[in-house]
């Protein structure tokens, strides 16, 4: 039996084609939600929805950029003429988009808009469009997908991304209080690094042996993460045993 029932429940689930997206997708599906999930990478997106359908789930795959205020609009216009209500919303899309640390003074204006625009933007364009549905139901999870990043330094050295991901936790913060007398809670995972994707791949790369031990020494657990652990944070956030927290901020990163 699954520990959170959201059977006649829908959720949009951002950057859903790898990593803690897709995991996130596989677990709501199989907890009963039907989820949309959302992505800019078609083919690993195909694969996401194929998966949840394998598991038993209910999985629509949209590719839409998250960047654009026009689609996500569309996006969440088009989920609620199917089914009436918007219930969780996952902002999990995200990442350094192939960007590398560099120094302050060498960071271009688009380097910086970018990583802004997919990290944070986008998440503030999905709690704009879902709130009148989740408003008009007077009932609504939002879950936004942070990073140790929003809370220390980021071990990317890139500093929008950052900002980018200490602005997710503020903006949870923000929208906890304004959303809150409409009976929508709005909480924020900060995730400890994980390898998820080709992005943290390169990452654990690059570090050397060294530096993975020192990584490793620095958590309370002594092991890394899995996507799964980051999905079990949020069904418990969408779930009704989180129905009186809101605005939280919950690290998830073996303990530091």
């Amino acid at each position: 039996m699954s520990p959170h029932d959201f059977s006649g429940k829908t959720a949009i689930v951002t950057g859903a084609a790898h990593g803690f997206g897709r995991a996130i997708c596989q677990s709501l599906s199989a907890q009963g939600a039907h989820v949309w999930a959302l992505d800019v990478v078609a083919d690993e997106l195909l694969q996401t929805a194929q998966l949840c359908k394998d598991g038993g789930g209910a999985c629509e795959a949209r590719v839409v950029d998250i960047t654009s205020s026009e689609a996500v609009l569309a996006l969440v216009a088009e989920l609620v003429k199917v089914h009436g209500q918007v219930d969780i919303l996952v902002n999990n899309a995200g990442g350094v988009l192939g960007q590398v640390g560099r120094p302050l003074e060498t960071v271009t204006p688009q380097q910086w808009n970018d990583i802004l625009a997919v990290n944070l933007t986008g998440a503030f364009y999905l709690c704009q469009a879902v709130a009148p549905a989740m408003k008009a139901a007077r009932h609504g999870r939002i879950v936004n997908i942070s990073s140790g990043a929003g809370l220390t330094v980021s071990l990317t050295g890139i500093q929008a991304y950052a900002a980018a991901k200490a602005g997710v936790i503020s903006l949870t913060r923000q929208l906890c209080h304004e959303l809150g007398e409409w009976g929508i809670t709005v909480n924020c995972i900060a995730p400890g690094f994980v390898r998820s994707n080709a992005n943290t791949e390169r990452q654990w790369d690059a570090m050397g042996e060294s530096a993975r031990q020192a990584l490793l020494k620095n958590i309370a657990l002594k092991r890394l993460g899995t996507p799964l652990d980051i999905a079990h944070g949020v069904s418990f956030f969408a779930s009704d045993e989180a129905g009186w927290v809101s605005g939280q901020t919950i690290a998830i990163d073996g303990g530091k």
